[in-house]
């Protein structure tokens, strides 16, 4: 395991940024972290880079202490925060020469490892990196994270605010990069991504809610999944709320997703039940869930509505 974290927890005052957060990962892989904001994936990052010091626990990246061997860490390590934190009065070229010198190497030198997303931004390498596009200014982050060959790279949120575009060639650079042996965590609020990392983890509120292969873990939640739609979607919903048999159900694009506290739910009883309250043009199928609907799911378990709308 190139990276062991053990019972890391980090509060800010009265507020528990990070609770008792635990994880490994393999080398090579892609790890993802999802979940909104304020679920305490950055707090868990800047541990992890050593910007921060937990509370409790412990983490160990390559075998060094993130908090007693921090020097060796930072040197193995690329870090790629949620804001763009280059020098904007500098330009791409400028940039890149500075963070080759920190880690005392150069451009030149390394140049093979940032070669397939330098290429893409090389014609404006005199442009001020403050005039450049968002994808723009993500691949020139990516280079500088780069540029002294780390072994793990840690990209918060680097996806956000960029078109769908630039995102998907973003996520071909990063399988790129793991092809080449370069282990990856990356944080993100995209559920589509999950499916792009070798494992996932789901936080909400500084807790992991779970954390395995993003197949197992829509395995082992296990529940069926309906989608249901009628003319009045809130109405719908405030009934079905009110279900007893209703587990959970929550808005999905423009239908309804609902799981049933039974395992093999009476859906004529359902459908009766919904008629008897004015949903006429109901329709109800079996669909099969996605990684958020697992997500909203745990969600919903471990914070339960206090009251039915």
């Amino acid at each position: 395991m190139i990276v062991n974290c053990q019972n890391i927890s980090k509060s800010y005052g009265g507020i528990q940024a990070v609770e008792s957060v635990s994880f490994d990962v393999e080398e090579g892989n892609i790890f993802g972290f999802l979940g909104p904001d304020g679920s305490g994936k950055t707090t868990l990052f800047r541990i992890l880079t050593t910007l921060l010091l937990p509370d409790n626990g412990s983490a160990r990246i390559d075998g060094f202490d993130v908090v007693k061997d921090f020097r060796k860490v930072r040197n193995i390590i690329g870090y790629m925060p949620g804001r763009f934190s280059l020098y904007s009065d500098l330009s791409i070229e400028e940039n890149l020469d500075f963070f080759a010198t920190v880690f005392g190497t150069t451009l030149k030198e390394n140049y093979h490892l940032i070669r397939d997303i330098y290429v893409q931004i090389e014609p404006f390498k005199k442009r001020l990196a403050g005039r450049l596009s968002g994808g723009m200014k993500q691949k020139l982050a990516l280079s500088c994270a780069l540029i002294h060959q780390p072994k793990l790279l840690v990209l918060d949120e680097p996806t956000t605010g960029v078109d769908a575009v630039s995102r998907k060639e973003f996520w071909d650079l990063l399988i790129g990069l793991k092809e080449k042996g370069i282990t990856i965590i990356i944080s993100t609020p995209y559920m589509d991504e999950a499916g792009m990392c070798d494992q996932v983890a789901l936080m909400q509120k500084g807790k992991i809610l779970s954390c395995d292969k993003p197949d197992e873990i829509i395995r082992k939640d296990g529940q069926q999944l309906y989608s249901l739609k009628a003319e009045n979607i809130y109405q719908l919903l405030k009934d079905l709320r009110k279900y007893p048999e209703t587990d959970t159900v929550f808005p999905f694009g423009q239908d309804l997703h609902y799981t049933s506290k039974e395992k093999d739910p009476d859906l004529e009883k359902l459908k009766s039940y919904l008629k008897e309250r004015g949903h006429e043009k109901l329709v109800l199928a079996a669909i099969t869930p996605g990684i958020e609907d697992v997500f909203m799911h745990l969600m919903e378990k471990e914070n339960p509505l206090n009251e039915k709308l």
